[in-house]
This record gives C-alpha cells, sequence and structure tokens, in this order.
C-alpha cells in the first residue's frame, strides 16, 4: 500500500473511533472519575496546574524555539535534513499549533470545571451541536494544551521519508507527551477526554497534509 494511501487509512480509522467515543457519550462518565458538586480536586495541585499546565506551556515554546534555531544552526537531531526540510518543519507546527486556537475561538463548549454538575453554571451539551450554547463561557474545544505537544506530530512526517527509525521514536515522544498533557488538563477538569482526541487528530491532519504540500511546492534552501 503506497504511504499516502495507509496514511488516509489511519485518518479514517481515527475518525471512526472518534466519532465513536463521541456516541458512546463516555466524556462526562470519564470527568466524573475526578469531578464532583464541589468541582476538580486535582485542578489547583501543584503537579497538574504548575508542573505539566504551566511548565507543559514553557516546554512547547522552548521546543518551537529549538526548531526555530535548528533552521540555521541545527541539533544532531537536524543534520540529517536540509534547510528546506527544516523549515518545513517549523512552518508545519506552526500551522498546526495556530489551527486548535482558531476552532476554539468559534466554540461554544465549555470546560468540565464550568458545568452546573461540577459546581459551575453551564449544562453538558455535544460539542458538535453546532450553534447550541450550554449556558457557560465556552470557547473549550478543543485542547490547546495539548496541541502544544501534538503540533509536533509535524517532526515525524519530515523525518520518515529518509530516517524511519528516528521518526518513530520522535513519534513515540510526541504522543506519550500529549498524551500526558491531555491526563494533566483531564484531572483538573479543564477538557474532556475527547477534546485532547480531537486535536491529536487535528494535529495529525495538519501535519500530514502540511508536510505532504510543502515536499511538494517549496524551492529548495541551502542547508
Amino acid at each position: 500500500m503506497n504511504s499516502w494511501r495507509r496514511d488516509l487509512a489511519w485518518l479514517a480509522a481515527g475518525l471512526l473511533l472518534l466519532v465513536g467515543w463521541d456516541l458512546t457519550g463516555a466524556d462526562l462518565a470519564v470527568a466524573r472519575w475526578f469531578g464532583s458538586p464541589s468541582g476538580f480536586a486535582l485542578r489547583t495541585v501543584w503537579w497538574t496546574s504548575g508542573l505539566l499546565h504551566g511548565g507543559g506551556r514553557w516546554l512547547a515554546w522552548a521546543m518551537l524555539l529549538v526548531l526555530v534555531v535548528g533552521v540555521w544552526r541545527p541539533l544532531p537531531v537536524f543534520n540529517p535534513l536540509t534547510r528546506r526540510e527544516r523549515t518545513g518543519w517549523v512552518l508545519v507546527t506552526l500551522a498546526a499549533v495556530l489551527l486548535v486556537p482558531a476552532i476554539k475561538r468559534v466554540s461554544l463548549t465549555s470546560c468540565p470545571w464550568d458545568l452546573a454538575e461540577f459546581g459551575g453554571l453551564a449544562q453538558y451539551v455535544s460539542h458538535w451541536r453546532w450553534g447550541v450554547g450550554d449556558g457557560g463561557p465556552g470557547h473549550c474545544f478543543p485542547s490547546g494544551h495539548a496541541a502544544g505537544a501534538f503540533a509536533f506530530l509535524s517532526g515525524y512526517f519530515v523525518l520518515r521519508p529518509g530516517h524511519p527509525g528516528l521518526a518513530r521514536r520522535w513519534l513515540v515522544g510526541v504522543l506519550l507527551l500529549g498524551s500526558v498533557f491531555g491526563l494533566a488538563q483531564l484531572v483538573r477538569g479543564a477538557h474532556f477526554p475527547s477534546h485532547t482526541f480531537w486535536t491529536a487528530w487535528f494535529c495529525w491532519v495538519i501535519c500530514w497534509a502540511g508536510q505532504g504540500l510543502w515536499r511538494a511546492t517549496a524551492p529548495d534552501l541551502p542547508r
């Protein structure tokens, strides 16, 4: 099977799993594991709020800075790549970083901690009931924090053609980091599981499509 067909098959399978998750209504059930009428006990503890949320944000910006600097002064992980490939890595990562906030700006879905069931004012409404508000502040779908990790899926696609082993290790690292970020936001009541799952899928799509477009159209650059 050609790589693009295999990629499309994975995208389709992921989409089916996400739709299936949404149809089960499991988001609310999982949120109840960590929340109560008085809120989420782990919302402000140091390791969720300070380390994994605040610290995770700084880590994401640091990783992006390394990518930007690596266009001109590459670290060893960048050495197998041309400047064109390194530039594409940065641009596609930025596109993925910007995509999720753009979706969140028009989303009417509020965070779990905003629900009346957990001490807020909103009522649970599926994020796919477009145009239907839940009585809360909204702008919580998908997970922006998880995008700080999943946007770096771009590295998998830029490394895969010439360095598949390194690409797989990069992929595993990004997926693990994104899962940790998503779990931290789940236990804090900041996001439902599906918010993280959809962020991963959106970032996968933009990184796959963006890298393919860049390789097909971008001019050659000196190393």
